[in-house]
This record gives C-alpha cells, structure tokens and sequence, in this order.
C-alpha cells in the first residue's frame, strides 16, 4: 500500500516489501512499480537510479519513461520530492538509460553461463526451426537481410496450425541491444542473432528488455510483425 502521509517518497528498501504500486512523482499516476523506477540520494547528494530497489533511504519514484525522467529533472521534481535542496544531473535521463543496458547485458551473460542462447544465423535458424527458441534476439544495428529471413521462420511458425497459440501471440523478438553490446554479453565477436532456450535466466533477461522498451518508447507498448517486439 502507499505511504499516505508521504506520497512521494517510500521508507526505505526494507519496509512495504509487499507494495506493488506507487505513484509517480511527475504524472501523480499510481502504477505498478514493475513500470516505476525508483530513485535515491547517494552519501555525496547525487539523486540515482536504484534499479534494484535495494538502495537504503527513502525512495522516490518516476514512471519508466525516460521523457518522464527528463521532465522530473526539468521540474526540479527529486527537489520537491525528497524536500532537500538538491539538483539532479542533466544527464540523468541518458545515465539511467545507460544502466538499464548494462542490466539487460549482464542478465544475458547470466544466460549465456547457463547454456541457454545459442547465436549465429545457422544456429538460430536451427533453434527457431526445431521449437526449441524461446525468444529471437537481434542486434539494433544488424542488417536487415538476415533480420527479414529469421523473421519469416517466425511468421511460418505463427501461420502452423499445429502451433499454439501461445507461441503466435508471445513469442518475443528483441532488438533493444547493439552487436557490440551482444559481443560483450556472449564473449564473442561480430554477434547480429542469438536465440534463448528454455530457462529462468531467459526469463529475467526478457524482463529487463521489456523495462529498457518502455523507458526508451515512453510505455509504447503496441506490438507489431510476427511476435512481441522488444
């Protein structure tokens, strides 16, 4: 539940541990903290992401958004919100986005340690092929050729009628990572396709995908193509 006698501001990581939603500081919406970031002041006065939730003091949340976040800089809102005369740097909008990166990067180096993504084209097509891809990943910056033809395994596996449902409307198809970014995630050079199996790892990884789509589409979350683009 909110903490009614301050809105703005949670008491701490260690309290209201069952809370699942809070307000944004910026849109006065009450949302679901899963769409929220939530923010504190470090020892040194600085406001920072506390992506994790875990930071000790009081925290104050914005919506995903990194247009939201550029408005609570602009507004002075982490300010008002935390009733200190503190000034959060004009670069916290593209910081935070920097994080939720490095987030998803490391979630998938956890799945890549778990044995549950294989990459290459070849290796990918064999997994989408086969059922066993859980999730087609290419890179932001990879040519449209091999993106268009793994897609299609996609849409011919969304247009068999022996496949369920689950897979034609759930299937994700994420392109929120740079080749670069993939290279450093999986140790390997010059990666443009990857596809998670089955897995917990998987799971965390998609999730941290979908958190970085909302704060750079500013909760755009329409989906397009052959499956749940991310």
């Amino acid at each position: 539940m909110l903490a009614m006698a301050d809105p703005d501001l949670d008491n701490g990581p260690r309290t209201d541990r069952s809370a699942t939603m809070r307000m944004c500081a910026v849109t006065r919406e009450v949302r679901p903290i899963d769409e929220l970031i939530r923010f504190v002041v470090s020892p040194q006065g600085e406001v920072v992401p506390d992506l994790k939730r875990r930071l000790p003091g009081r925290g104050l949340w914005v919506s995903a958004s990194r247009r939201t976040v550029a408005e609570a800089v602009r507004r002075n809102q982490f300010s008002k919100g935390f009733k200190r005369d503190i000034r959060a740097a004009a670069t916290l909008p593209a910081d935070t986005e920097a994080l939720l990166v490095r987030g998803a990067t490391e979630a998938l180096a956890m799945v890549a340690k778990a044995g549950q993504v294989v990459s290459g084209f070849s290796k990918v097509e064999g997994a989408l092929r086969d059922g066993e891809a859980q999730a087609l990943i290419h890179a932001s910056d990879g040519a449209a050729d091999g993106i268009r033809k793994l897609d299609a395994i996609v849409r011919q596996k969304r247009g068999n009628a022996d496949e369920s449902e689950e897979f034609s409307t759930r299937f994700p198809i994420v392109n929120v990572l740079t080749s670069g970014e993939l290279d450093l995630a999986l140790g390997r050079s010059n990666v443009i396709h990857a596809a998670l199996l089955a897995g917990p790892a998987s799971k965390t990884f998609l999730s941290r995908c979908q958190i970085l789509v909302r704060y750079r589409m500013a909760d755009d979350d329409k989906t397009e193509g052959s499956g749940q683009k991310f």
